[in-house]
């Protein structure tokens, strides 16, 4: 079809099948009800439809298939509804810590000239990484060159610091890890100072979004009836995923939140199906 949407960008795309089953798929239908669901938005399609209301459309169709979307955001969205700190923070060293790194969270380094707060201290195949973590409301926020260049300014100062003999941890490189995506000339810097810039769909083969569907690692925030109070609670314990939540025992979550236990079994029948009925059912 030659129909063209509109992204949050004001820029227009050729509209794609393949993204639309490809979108099904990740919810956790099959390759039939896939096809089938895209038909459909076909017949509902426009010249310069917004990307946000086709997405909008697909959740519709889906919930004659999967009960469970109906009380879910998507994952971009839910992210985006995050509190910076300490949740969003919490989360990723999580979400690194599930994809095969050794990480020390909130750490301070020592530089040449001043000392440098870093979000985490990541180890992975005998490379040190300190961590900066960039959370953005607006999920078309574009991550810009300042985190960069700040970035590669830590690096230096460690780096010199170690060299001197002054500190014994060797820090290899930068990482710096957000929920959008990075400007052009950020992500042509990363490039040129060996920054890792995990952003929402970069690198290809291990960013935020495939670090999370890989394994599973939806975060709370995803819960449409999850209100903000109750989550932060949650968070405070040490529940962020909604994996992590429908294996909590309800009586002793209920103790240590200090919410109702009524609402708390509640809360984890529901994470239980929306990952038994939505995710899990594509093992």
């Amino acid at each position: 079809m030659r129909v063209f949407v509109t992204k949050a960008d004001g820029s227009k795309q050729l509209y794609s099948r393949e993204k639309v089953e490809k979108t099904c798929l990740r919810m956790g239908v099959d390759e039939d009800v896939a096809k089938e669901v895209a038909e459909r938005i076909e017949r509902s399609l426009y010249f310069g439809i917004p990307t946000n209301k086709l997405l909008q459309m697909i959740y519709r169709a889906l919930q004659k298939y999967k009960p469970a979307v109906r009380q879910l955001y998507d994952v971009r969205k839910g992210i985006s509804l995050m509190d910076s700190k300490p949740e969003f923070e919490l989360f990723i060293q999580t979400l690194l810590g599930q994809n095969g790194f050794d990480v020390n969270p909130n750490q301070i380094l020592r530089g040449n000239c001043v000392e440098h707060e870093v979000d985490a201290i990541a180890k992975k195949d005998w490379v040190t990484f300190f961590v900066e973590i960039k959370h953005h409301f607006g999920y078309h926020t574009l991550t810009g060159l300042d985190e960069s260049r700040i970035a590669r300014a830590i690096l230096e100062d460690v780096a010199e610091c170690f060299a001197l003999g002054k500190i014994d941890l060797k820090i290899d490189r930068a990482m710096i890890v957000t929920n959008t995506r990075y400007s052009e000339h950020a992500q042509r810097y990363g490039k040129c100072r060996n920054i890792l810039q995990i952003g929402w769909d970069s690198p290809q083969d291990n960013n935020l979004r495939s670090m999370i569907e890989k394994k599973k690692l939806y975060p709370l925030s995803c819960l449409r009836s999850l209100k903000h109070e109750a989550r932060a609670r949650l968070v405070n314990c040490g529940v962020i995923l909604i994996k992590q939540l429908a294996e909590e025992d309800a009586v002793k979550l209920a103790r240590k939140t200090m919410l109702p236990l009524e609402n708390v079994r509640a809360l984890i029948e529901k994470a239980k199906m929306s990952m038994d009925e939505l995710w899990y059912s594509r093992e």
